[in-house]
């Protein structure tokens, strides 16, 4: 458990908790066992979107994340038997890096001319109760673990003191929300995909997901239209729908620049999956690569919250303040340090350096910290050089 995690609606801390930590989980497995445990309300809470807006966020108390690891630790083991390779989000022994690493090798190695980027619209907050428990008991025969999960998904929320009921979506934050949307998303749609490939597809075509993040590739077009239109009636009949600003069919592949060019059209278009925008690029000998920078929404935004942050924080000491950077810059190379992104690495560490001069500058109205001053400021305390930590070599 985060030792660190905000208490839900109980106000208990992990540090309260292990202050009796054998008599309270002996007392938690009794309640599990003879089914008169009860889980309570999820807080309610907010983060800001890329889009502007909001998305919800739900805070478990401390007993509740305790079962609900255990559950989905036993899960997570049944069901790696049935999920398909297709899927890399929040399953054990798979990562980001694996999916956009699927998606390089299927452009550069498949016959892929056309991508297909889709959104579920508002996911977490859509998902059915009843398909999902159908889903679930679909392999899953114990009655006690089924009525563990129901009483979770209708627990209900609590937000600023108001009760309200739950009687759709799973909340995020929750230690088997990533589970059970792997679950209604792989009935859902990747079972429905490779079946209707198989049934209908043309040409060779490939879903790429991570949670609710997809693409699909295709070699021709007609097979995108078709499925495109026929996945808006699959996903609602399980009471999802697509988000119209994000879904779109883009011309992209090997052979995109060239054939709008014919066409009089301009240049590829660029589709963006997990933090990176993808586009076509050339290697020094002319042949085609796809290249991938750190999206910039998300650049922007992550500058944006280290700003504030670093006026909260611009009164600790340099050493202090060193060690705080360090640890974000690295944490931004070890994501997106892959091949053909370094120079929006360097972007990244320059506007941080920047900012932390802008900060520092702000500590006192007679500071006159020039660009020399901070230049020998920062041969004592220097940040972290851009580095590639994912090396991706084209074959």
């Amino acid at each position: 458990m985060r030792r660190k995690a905000a208490p839900g609606v109980d106000g208990k801390t992990v540090a309260s908790y292990e202050q009796d930590l054998e008599g309270n989980l002996e007392a938690l497995r009794e309640r599990v066992q003879s089914g008169r445990y009860r889980p309570l309300p999820v807080r309610r809470t907010y983060i800001a979107k890329g889009d502007g807006g909001q998305r919800p966020l739900g805070i478990l108390a401390l007993e509740d994340k305790i079962v609900q690891g255990a559950i989905a630790e036993v899960l997570s083991a049944v069901y790696e038997a049935d999920f398909l390779d297709c899927s890399y989000g929040f399953r054990p022994g798979r990562s980001a890096h694996q999916a956009l690493r699927a998606v390089h090798e299927a452009v550069m190695t498949e016959r892929v001319n056309w991508v297909f980027e889709a959104d579920i619209r508002s996911f977490f907050d859509s998902v059915d109760h009843d398909w999902l428990l159908r889903m679930i008991a679909h392999r899953i025969a114990d009655p006690r673990v089924l009525r563990l999960i129901g009483q979770w998904l209708r627990a209900g929320v609590l937000e600023n003191g108001v009760y309200a009921d739950s009687v759709e979506g799973v909340p995020q934050g929750a230690g088997i929300s990533p589970l059970l949307a792997n679950v209604y998303l792989h009935y859902t749609l990747d079972l429905w995909v490779a079946q209707w490939s198989g049934r209908h597809a043309q040409g060779r075509m490939r879903l790429i997901r991570y949670a609710d993040d997809y693409l699909l590739t295709f070699e021709r077009r007609g097979d995108a239209q078709r499925l495109s239109n026929a996945l808006q009636a699959r996903l609602a009949k399980f009471a999802l729908r697509l988000h119209e600003g994000k879904t779109r069919l883009i011309e992209f592949g090997r052979f995109a620049e060239s054939n709008r060019r014919e066409r009089g059209r301009a240049r590829p278009e660029t589709f963006d999956f997990l933090g990176f925008t993808h586009y076509c690029g050339k290697t020094r000998e002319g042949r085609f690569i796809v290249q991938r920078k750190t999206q910039g929404k998300r650049m922007i935004r992550k500058l944006k919250a280290l700003r504030k942050q670093m006026r909260r924080r611009m009164h600790w000491r340099l050493r202090d303040q060193r060690r705080w950077l360090s640890a974000v810059l690295q944490g931004h190379y070890g994501y997106y340090g892959i091949t053909g992104n370094f120079r929006w690495l360097d972007r990244f560490r320059r506007e941080v350096i920047k900012s932390w001069r802008k900060a520092l500058r702000r500590r006192s109205q007679r500071t006159r910290l020039t660009w020399e001053r901070f230049q020998v400021l920062l041969e004592v305390f220097s940040l972290p050089q851009p580095r590639i930590v994912h090396v991706w070599r084209n074959r």
